[in-house]
């Protein structure tokens, strides 16, 4: 049994991560273009990224007046009940800005610190992933009805499909390059899908067996990490830490800790 105070917070994670989605998917104009930038020229924010957060504070906000939020765009609000909602309105910005359909939706909401409750909606692929802490992790899709999520049984690395993503700064994905190198010959294959919050779910939904990046922000990760964890998935990032931003890993038991120690080995953590 679930506690209902997380399955609340899930419920209107749902609702404002399927607003937002649908407001991204049919309000895109056609003549979408960059409204600023952010760590480099390359990394992007639309005026669609700003909307699709406002509405998603608003309407939380309107039903959960003393929370706080933590949002890619800007939201930043400290709250007094406890709870905190992280928030990535376009996860995939790049993808989305060119008509690609690998970009998400992620809301996660803490209570007192630790998530409980996530949601990574990707409208283009008609799919919304959830989860609640203890509770598993579902999806909905085309197929009916809610489908409990799980790993895939774990490959011998070698045969393990990996999925990264590379960071705006030059010399940080210059660098990331060199570690790809080192790995992709010793796994499977390795792909790069541009969206870390759905590489998360696929994981969780055995269409990868593991995934890494460095350069991560908690909106990143927060809502998506759940929901690899609640399908059996391990995550990490360093050796004995939490998924970070100098480096995040997630993958199938049997998958996670060889990978992480290639990660390790290979400095994929630092410049």
């Amino acid at each position: 049994m679930t506690d209902p105070v997380h399955q609340e917070l899930l419920a209107l994670a749902q609702e404002a991560a399927h607003k937002a989605g649908a407001l991204l998917r049919d309000g895109r104009p056609a003549d979408l273009a960059v409204a600023a930038t952010k760590s480099s020229p390359i990394d992007v924010v639309t005026e669609m990224d700003i909307a699709a957060e406002k509405l998603i504070t608003d309407l939380i906000s309107e039903q959960r007046p003393d929370d706080g939020f933590l949002g890619e765009e800007g939201a930043s609000v400290t709250g007094t009940s406890g709870v905190r909602w992280i928030i990535d309105p376009l996860d995939g910005t790049v993808n989305y800005l060119y008509g690609l359909p690998t970009w998400s939706v992620s809301i996660a909401a803490e209570l007192d610190g630790e998530t409980v409750a996530g949601v990574v909606a990707v409208p283009m692929r008609g799919e919304t992933f959830h989860a609640v802490l203890g509770g598993g992790a579902w999806a909905t899709g085309a197929w009916e009805g809610e489908r409990r999520l799980a790993c895939r049984p774990a490959p011998p690395l070698e045969q393990a499909l990996v999925s990264t993503g590379f960071n705006y700064v030059t010399e940080v994905r210059a660098h990331q390059a060199d570690v790809a190198q080192k790995l992709i010959p010793l796994l499977r294959d390795i792909r790069r899908g541009g969206s870390a919050a759905v590489d998360l779910c696929d994981v969780a939904a055995g269409r990868l067996d593991g995934y890494y990046e460095r350069g991560l922000n908690p909106w990143d990760l927060a809502a998506g990490d759940l929901i690899a964890r609640e399908a059996g998935a391990l995550t990490g990032g360093r050796p004995g830490e939490r998924p970070a931003r100098d480096l995040a890993i997630a993958g199938t038991p049997g998958v996670f800790e060889p990978l992480q120690r290639l990660l390790e080995d290979f400095g994929a953590w630092h410049d």
